[in-house]
């Protein structure tokens, strides 16, 4: 399994970049599993539907699955945080690439989106985790870099890229313990 963060400031284009990339992906015949961070509470589930009514009544976990999916919701009791490798550790086995979108912070191989626009810094210069910039304008990059720059508008292309270079982005979950 490879792993492979997206990490950029809220506007920069992270999801949209991330959205068009999983259908590149599958097109090479990849499997694609996501992890996304959220910053405030959030729900899946709706008021009135079964899991909803189990969850109130103080379920911890509750699984819903059909003959075409599966969701897994879990209550904790107290506020966690979680790692991106703890959430990793809680997907299939079977998928050929994990995108993470969030986690800026984490020890993970990067993709930084950065946007001149909304006028925020670039992480690149000072992040050694991040493998590459994804930007519609490459000739307005705070600093030079040696690191691969992507074209943010180009899902085919940073696909391309990612399966060219997924040696660097095995993940084996040992060195994260």
């Amino acid at each position: 399994m490879k792993v492979v963060g997206f990490a950029g400031y809220s506007g920069s284009g992270k999801t949209t970049l991330i959205e068009r990339l999983i259908p590149a992906l599958k097109l090479r015949g990849l499997r694609v599993s996501v992890v996304k961070h959220a910053h405030h509470n959030f729900d899946i589930d709706r008021p009135g539907k079964d899991t909803h009514r189990h969850r109130e009544a103080g379920a911890f976990e509750v699984v819903v699955a059909s003959n075409r999916r599966l969701a897994l919701m879990r209550e904790f009791e107290q506020e966690a945080r979680l790692t991106v490798h703890q959430l990793i550790a809680e997907l299939y086995e079977g998928v050929d690439w994990v995108i993470v979108e969030g986690f800026k912070q984490s020890n993970l191989l990067k993709v930084e989106v950065w946007r001149a626009e909304p006028g925020k810094p670039a992480r690149y210069p000072e992040d050694d985790f991040i493998a590459a910039i994804a930007t519609d304008t490459p000739g307005r990059l705070p600093e030079a870099t040696l690191r691969p720059v992507l074209d943010l508008n180009d899902p085919d292309a940073v696909a391309q890229w990612l399966v060219d270079n997924g040696h660097r982005f095995e993940y084996d979950p040992e060195m994260y313990t």
